[in-house]
């Protein structure tokens, strides 16, 4: 018998896998971190930074610029949430590399396709060559 694997939404996923491994912290709270940061990426920052990316740089036929503007504010506002974080921690949650910057760290580096100015963020920045440094680090190709 095959055993039962989440087959849907790329967080759940990335539980599953993750579960028992370093990638989620044993203590509660810090679990509870790593979960608010999931989340977040489900309904603030993939809905904005993955959606305009998309239109910008691939839709043949993108929704009028006012929609894309107010999707690209509210990027802003998630890659604000995550700059305030980073400033003064090496990682999202824990204190240490989770599933959390995982599952952030997906379509941030691209955000520039979709018109997002990265040189506001260096906190963000330095975040990125870090997670990037980590063993195994598969950059996201087209």
């Amino acid at each position: 018998m095959q055993p039962r694997v989440a087959r849907a939404e790329s967080n759940a996923i990335l539980w599953y896998f993750a579960e028992g491994t370093p990638l989620v912290p044993a203590d509660r709270y810090d679990r509870a971190k790593v979960l608010q940061w999931l989340f977040f990426e489900h309904y603030d920052h993939e809905p904005a930074i993955a959606v305009v990316r998309f239109w910008v740089a691939y839709s043949a036929s993108p929704p009028p610029v006012d929609q894309i503007e107010a999707r690209r504010e509210a990027g802003y506002r998630a890659l604000d949430a995550m700059e305030g974080v980073l400033a003064g921690a090496r990682f999202l949650a824990a204190d240490r590399f989770t599933i959390a910057d995982i599952a952030l760290y997906a379509y941030t580096p691209v955000a520039g396709e979709g018109g997002f100015e990265l040189s506001r963020y260096p906190a963000i920045a330095t975040w990125l060559d870090r997670v990037a440094a980590m063993p195994r680090h598969v950059a996201i190709t087209d």
